[in-house]
């Protein structure tokens, strides 16, 4: 005989087992999704596709029929969806159990286009279930552009800004040839693209920021818009010369901006001015033996912001640099490091160094750094490194260098750094040391081309206004 307990078991059993397998057939029924929005932000024309995925739950206790999943716009639309493993642009009778899921993969591709705004192409993926209709929408932002591949500038060059220039390979800028390059211009370089100048470079951007001349990755959907090290860097390399930079932005490069064995004399092969390098993950500028001005630059939250080694010849004015442990790059480096030596492919380099840096702002925070500016004399050749009227975070002073004006230690006082969203805002605030505490250098102006005065400017790259 059987016994009651038993079989009273095996019937709730067969019970839940039998509701679990069949269809909930309500217009109440949940179905649950992961977005109701797929944005694809700013996709270059031709380069490929990006793509996205939507979640979809069935949060009911039975079986639930989805009568169909269709993208609306159809076979011709610029959007393409794969449906749980099977390519779009339908699907029908998809039964998902109780607490199950699938998944809508949507890329989408945009064709050339003659107009030089950006565009938007739309659709949207319809779902249908128990007479209800759900709907997931698409939209994808898209913009021509001129596409480099693999090309070397010979001669004379001058770009245009009516387009955006996309370089996937590289870009190369011969010996004994220029680029120019003019304001407002932007360029979008691939994952496998540096920019390498063995001629010469000349980047005329201006101050407002659509004025501006913009280096950075072709990612600009989220979240790779904000990744460090998303392309290679712009190279100086040893025939260049007579290069300048001057409101240029400079971003999420692997080496922003790398100057190597310069031309004779003290006349720099690069010149920065009123630049952003930002976001690098092994460097923002790096000199090997080179010879390098910067002046109202703001170099921030590399892996290292400055390293300049092997000797040459470097002089920075009115420059800040700093650096804050976030989600992409942990800080573990000097913001500056300055030597005489260094190791490049075994072999030990030294050289010369004269290294002058005036007026500037050294400092880091939430890392593991305890002294923002290193500086090392191995060589037996001549050193000559000074800081005159600078702030420095520093628990031990660098040694062998020549100093005037020196603010240790003290918070330039940042107007916003949030390292979680993040935010970061370097203009000084009114109660910042750093104010009113630079010499005369002759500059008038500042990064965001507001005027300096000739007596007592700030320091860093920002005056107070």
């Amino acid at each position: 005989m059987r016994h009651p307990l038993l079989l009273l078991l095996s019937v709730v059993l067969f019970v839940s087992a039998c509701r679990k397998n069949s269809f909930i057939d309500s217009p109440n029924a949940l179905l649950e999704f992961s977005t109701d929005t797929l944005l694809f932000d700013t996709l270059f024309v031709s380069t490929g596709s990006v793509t996205q995925s939507v979640k979809i739950v069935n949060a009911n206790d039975q079986r639930l029929r989805l009568s169909s999943v269709r993208l609306m716009g159809g076979a011709g639309s610029r959007f393409r969806i794969n449906i749980d493993g099977k390519p779009g642009p339908d699907a029908n009778n998809i039964d998902l159990d109780a607490g199950d899921s699938l998944y809508i993969f949507v890329a989408v591709e945009i064709d050339p286009r003659s107009a030089s705004l950006p565009f938007v192409v739309q659709d949207s993926i319809e779902v249908d279930f128990n007479g209800n209709h759900e709907f997931i929408q698409l939209e994808a932002w898209g913009q021509n552009a001129h596409f480099l591949r693999n090309q070397t500038v010979t001669g004379n060059t001058v770009w245009d800004n009516s387009l955006p220039y996309v370089i996937l390979g590289g870009l190369q800028v011969d010996t004994n040839a220029s680029l120019t390059i003019p304001a407002g211009c932007k360029i979008y370089f691939h994952a496998d693209a540096p920019l390498l100048v063995d001629g010469t470079l000349l980047v005329n951007g201006d101050h407002y920021d659509s004025t501006r001349v913009v280096f950075r990755g072709d990612r600009l959907d989220p979240p790779y818009n904000g990744f460090p090290g998303s392309w290679p860097g712009i190279y100086f390399r040893g025939a260049s010369s007579g290069n300048h930079m001057q409101y240029a932005e400079i971003r999420n490069a692997s080496q922003a901006v790398v100057d190597a064995a310069p031309p004779a004399g003290t006349i720099p092969k690069v010149l920065l001015e009123q630049c952003i390098i930002d976001n690098s993950y092994n460097a923002g500028i790096i000199g090997v033996q080179g010879s390098l001005q910067a002046s109202n630059c703001l170099i921030s939250n590399c892996g290292s912001d400055i390293e300049l080694g092997g000797g040459g010849y470097y002089q920075f004015f009115q420059c800040t640099a700093t650096a804050y442990s976030n989600n992409f790059i942990s800080h573990t480096q000097p913001v500056l490091s300055v030597a005489d030596v260094i190791q490049q492919a075994g072999l030990l380099l030294t050289g010369d160094l004269q290294a002058g840096f005036t007026n500037c702002i050294f400092w880091g925070a939430n890392g593991s750094v305890d002294n923002e500016v290193s500086v090392s004399k191995q060589g037996n050749k001549v050193f000559n490194v000074s800081f005159t009227n600078c702030l420095w975070k520093a628990k031990t002073a660098p040694q062998g260098v020549t100093t005037a004006g020196i603010i240790s230690n003290q918070d330039p006082l940042f107007d916003s750094v949030n390292n979680f969203v993040p935010y970061y805002n370097f203009h000084l605030r009114t109660a910042s040391p750093a104010i009113g505490m630079g010499t005369s250098t002759g500059i008038t102006t500042d990064l965001d081309g507001n005027p300096r005065p000739a007596v007592k400017p700030d320091l860093g790259c920002y005056q107070k206004q």
